[in-house]
């Protein structure tokens, strides 16, 4: 554990990619195999399943540090982090511990099944033999709250340099369903590609958001244009007649969208194609909302899968007959992909439609009113380009059209966590519905530090009343909300959802009576719900 608390530090105090990637680099060679295996999956959110719940965690630290809990939870507030929180409020350990990260969380599984009590003894005991830096990281790990500014990319990186193992072989390696439970890190990262699981999928292309004029693109007939659309990116894998799909989460979905299934005895062999998961019906697409009642589910029964039936738009194929023909021409693979699917019902596989244009200018006026179909814009692709891993730029652009906006009043809020945590940042906002405001988005992003620390003052200076950490203010700040979508709902107060609200900007030239009303929140919902 001190090992990889080292590594943990080093990581968290710096923001340049060579000394992250150096520190892991040097972890990888220097630590036990197992801890190894786990830092990887800590790194690629693969967490083990939490032993113990919060409310647990919060009224022993207190008795452990002679804290009441009032005090205990509103030092947790300030702090912003349950992890850190308790860590600062410990006493110093009693004794050091020896014991490897592997060992820690080989303890902390086999807890989970124990009453209420082992696991009170267990983690007090814990406590007081880890330093202040080994129980921050072990109460990350109960917690399942462990992040730190490190992308599979660079871990993947690191290991590379380690072991000598070229970046794309590693990539594809650590896609999958695997955990440390049932693998180990030779098996993981040293076999060869050779024996690799059938379910295999492959690192996703992903876009930029387009920055770049027109000019910087070059001529249109380099180009395919294709709508974005907003459902879950997967990959659907045919080999040795079983079917998988994958989510760009690396998250194996087949049992969630069982309709898929019939086309493993109708794809070819070694058939992998890259798509979007879309509700879809009456052959049009549906809200994301719909999707949502069929993502936590590991069994969907029939009403869901009748409610919301899907699809899966296709994009792009990346094996075909076997072969992995990402380095082919994205005309090649769109031609292979359209004869593919001209022998399949267009009742779960669609292609996705290329969009026809002429000119920069004109393709501009039909992504403003992609909204229309349903869709968040375009996705620009170079007919030469190869199917990449990862994000890259100059042949894949996403160009998104312009968010719903609506004006806004502040309502309540909330400190922040991690660096935020002594501003309020987290903020609840409402419209007008007669003379009363009325709850209807909540949105955390989009602002300068500076504006937060306004903010900040405002709150302090103008609350009316508290709920735990929740501060009720008078309400007189008005704010511009960006926001992708929106959706009618029966668990808001409001009746509407929005889809990845932030505050567009700070609208200090506005009265809140001149803020929106609920009835435009509605007509936006006819508009485009």
């Amino acid at each position: 554990m001190q090992r990889f608390a080292r590594l943990f530090e080093a990581l968290d105090q710096t923001t340049k990619t060579t000394a992250k990637v150096s520190a892991l680099t040097d972890y990888f060679l220097e630590a036990p195999k197992p801890d190894r295996l786990w830092t990887i999956a800590l790194l690629s959110h693969k967490r083990p399943k939490r032993s113990v719940n919060t409310t647990l965690l919060r009224t022993w630290a207190s008795e452990v540090a002679g804290l009441p809990l009032w005090l205990f939870e509103e030092s947790y507030h300030i702090v912003g982090d349950l992890a850190e929180a308790i860590a600062l409020v410990l006493p110093k350990p009693q004794t050091s511990s020896t014991r490897s990260l592997s060992e820690w969380i080989g303890m902390l599984i086999k807890l989970t099944n124990d009453d209420e009590e082992t696991k009170k003894k267990f983690i007090i005991s814990a406590w007081a033999e880890l330093d202040h830096r080994e129980r921050f990281i072990f109460n990350k790990v109960i917690t399942g709250g462990f992040r730190v500014g490190v992308s599979q990319k660079l871990v993947t990186r690191a290991l590379s340099k380690a072991t000598g193992i070229n970046e794309n072989m590693l990539t594809h390696r650590l896609m999958g369903n695997w955990t440390p439970m049932d693998t180990t890190y030779d098996a993981l990262i040293l076999q060869p590609l050779d024996n690799e699981d059938d379910s295999k999928p492959y690192p996703f292309y992903l876009a930029y958001a387009l920055d770049l004029d027109f000019d910087q693109l070059g001529p249109v007939g380099q180009w395919q244009a294709e709508y974005k659309w907003d459902g879950i990116r997967g990959q659907l894998i045919c080999r040795n007649s079983s079917l998988y799909l994958w989510s760009r989460g690396e998250d194996l979905m087949t049992a969630r969208f069982p309709e898929f299934g019939p086309l493993a005895t109708t794809l070819p062999h070694g058939t992998v194609i890259d798509g979007e998961i879309l509700p879809f019906k009456d052959d049009n697409p549906m809200s994301f909302q719909h999707l949502q009642t069929r993502i936590g589910r590991k069994n969907v029964p029939k009403k869901i899968m009748n409610n919301t039936p899907v699809i899966l738009m296709c994009y792009d194929l990346i094996e075909h007959d076997g072969k992995d023909i990402r380095q082919r021409p994205l005309q090649e693979r769109r031609i292979l992909l359209e004869s593919l699917l001209e022998g399949h019902p267009e009742n779960i596989l669609r292609l996705s439609p290329v969009v026809p244009f002429s000119d920069w200018l004109a393709l501009d006026g039909i992504r403003q009113n992609a909204r229309q179909l349903h869709s968040e814009g375009l996705m620009l692709k170079r007919l030469h380009s190869e199917y990449k891993n990862g994000r890259k730029r100059g042949d894949w652009w996403k160009w998104k059209i312009d968010p719903l906006t609506i004006d806004a009043v502040l309502l309540y809020a909330q400190q922040g966590h991690g660096r935020r945590a002594n501003l309020f940042t987290d903020y609840t906002f409402a419209v007008w519905h007669g003379d009363n405001l009325v709850p209807f988005a909540k949105a955390y992003s989009g602002l300068t530090d500076q504006e937060f620390l306004e903010i900040t003052k405002y709150v302090r200076e103008n609350t009316l009343e508290r709920f735990g950490p929740v501060r009720a203010v008078v309400p007189n700040l008005v704010f511009e909300l960006a926001f992708e979508g929106i959706q009618a709902s029966t668990r808001h107060k409001s009746g509407v959802a929005l889809r990845f609200p932030r505050m567009h900007r700070w609208r200090k030239d506005k009265h809140p009576k001149e803020a929106n009303t609920l009835q435009d929140l509605k007509d936006i919902l006819d508009s485009y719900g």
